[in-house]
């Protein structure tokens, strides 16, 4: 995640898992780039169909460019001691659309909620290291069209503005559908309208 006028973000470029032990408890860190809340409810109730006999499944997700859908669970810990570091993390290593899941199993020695709260967010953490970051951009998308004799047109603005094609289609006229940065979204709306006078919408 990035400043709130960025077009830029970041997801996990990779699953990735690691383990903590800590005065015998074991802590099995998972990371999952996820897209919906369905994803999120299918490696949590993966994850606890692998480990039963687990103490605690404590997580917490980020979600949407901007990391504006959060939440966090603590399965049965102190209030915030499990959830919410493991939370921190995700906001500290700047990863969006994701979860973590950090699996508990006890060791017969109480850690104390700093130590849950140590213990949790240091597990959580090393794992989102381990799965790295993948840069991605916030797009805009575009539906363009126009006469056939236009079309290198189309493919210079294309070009310019970096965008990417979804797809095309061609009938009485030539159909595109583009996606293009947010950034230079109205760079690109205003030569798509102005200079090129082809006929376009946002979608």
């Amino acid at each position: 995640m990035t400043g709130l006028f960025s077009d830029v973000y970041y997801e996990v470029e990779r699953d990735a898992e690691f383990v903590l032990r800590e005065r015998g408890s074991k802590f099995f860190a998972f990371v999952y780039g996820v897209k919906s809340d369905q994803d999120i409810k299918e490696k949590l109730e993966g994850l606890k169909r692998q480990y039963p006999d687990a103490t605690h499944h404590c997580y917490a997700w980020v979600m949407g460019a901007r990391g504006e859908a959060q939440r966090a669970n603590d399965d049965g810990e102190p209030s915030n001691s499990a959830g919410r570091p493991i939370l921190r993390s995700i906001i500290s290593v700047g990863v969006t659309n994701v979860v973590v899941v950090v699996v508990r199993y006890f060791g017969g020695t109480l850690l104390g909620i700093p130590g849950l709260i140590e213990s949790y967010g240091e597990a959580a953490e090393s794992a989102l290291r381990a799965a790295g970051r993948l840069e991605k951009f916030i797009e805009e998308t575009y539906e363009i069209s126009s006469a056939f004799e236009h079309e290198q047109e189309i493919h210079r603005l294309i070009a310019k503005y970096g965008a990417r094609v979804l797809g095309s289609e061609y009938t009485e006229q030539v159909c595109y559908r583009v996606a293009v940065k947010a950034g230079v979204g109205r760079d690109f709306e205003n030569a798509l309208f102005d200079h090129y006078q082809l006929s376009g919408k946002r979608m």
